[in-house]
């Protein structure tokens, strides 16, 4: 059998903020064409290490490789294959979401023609057709999750890194953006996820790494992890540590 090439190899990633770690040491490997989901606790280092394969923030130490290509040296050409929904999803207000999805577009490359026309068949796609004249700044959160998904697409890129992209979304929009990207693995792309919501992951996902304290602690598939029973969760809380439960107030 061939080895499967990877999509995000990490050896060894580094990142402190004021002197305290927020990634300790991480080794990834993320095949290409997998539904990858990467999760953790609070303060884990989910984010940190999204913003580092993004560009975002610059490692301590460590060695990353996206697409096959070594970061920081091949950062531009990486930047324009991969699709990026972050945590906080910081868009132009001003900007109707058509707008906004054609300028993106057109900042990938794309000619003004096929920028404009695929911003109106994401719109349709993503169920905002009907918002096209309304200003970004005027969407709810849900709808801003899924301009910013859809704006992830419109280069049709390789690979998807994604943090957190159901949070605030209601169960039919959230039904449409699982099966959005599972109809892009379908098609050979890598999706690299943190959700919070366990059951979205143990459903998506084909392979799940966890992290705890800037380390991956245990990594396997779903049905992997969970041979010896019980949910995701369970193994979650166990895996992580709950923190004990405090007495409640009196009053309470």
């Amino acid at each position: 059998m061939g080895t499967v090439e990877a999509a995000i190899s990490i050896r060894g990633l580094s990142k402190s903020y004021t002197g305290r770690p927020a990634v300790n040491g991480l080794n990834l490997t993320v095949p290409r064409g997998s539904f990858f989901g990467f999760l953790g606790p609070n303060g884990a280092g989910k984010t940190t290490t999204i913003r580092i394969l993004m560009g975002l923030a610059q490692p301590d130490a460590g060695e990353i490789e996206v697409l096959g290509l070594p970061l920081p040296a091949h950062a531009t050409e990486i930047k324009s294959r991969i699709g990026l929904v972050p945590d906080e999803t910081l868009l132009f207000d001003q900007l109707t979401g058509g707008e906004f999805l054609e300028f993106t577009g057109r900042m990938y490359g794309l000619a003004r023609s096929v920028a404009r026309e695929r911003s109106r068949e994401l719109l349709h796609l993503f169920g905002l057709g009907e918002e096209d004249r309304k200003l970004i700044g005027e969407y709810s959160k849900g709808m801003r999750k899924r301009v910013a998904m859809a704006a992830a697409l419109i280069h049709r890129p390789e690979l998807f890194l994604m943090d957190e992209p159901f949070e605030g979304v209601d169960a039919v929009g959230a039904r449409l953006m699982k099966d959005i990207l599972l109809d892009q693995v379908r098609r050979g792309a890598t999706i690299f996820l943190t959700s919070h919501v366990l059951e979205v992951v143990e459903r998506l996902c084909d392979r799940v790494a966890i992290i705890h304290h800037g380390r991956v602690v245990t990594e396997a598939s779903p049905a992997g992890l969970l041979d010896s029973g019980g949910t995701l969760e369970e193994l979650f809380v166990n895996t992580v540590g709950a923190a004990p439960a405090a007495g409640a107030p009196g009053w309470l």
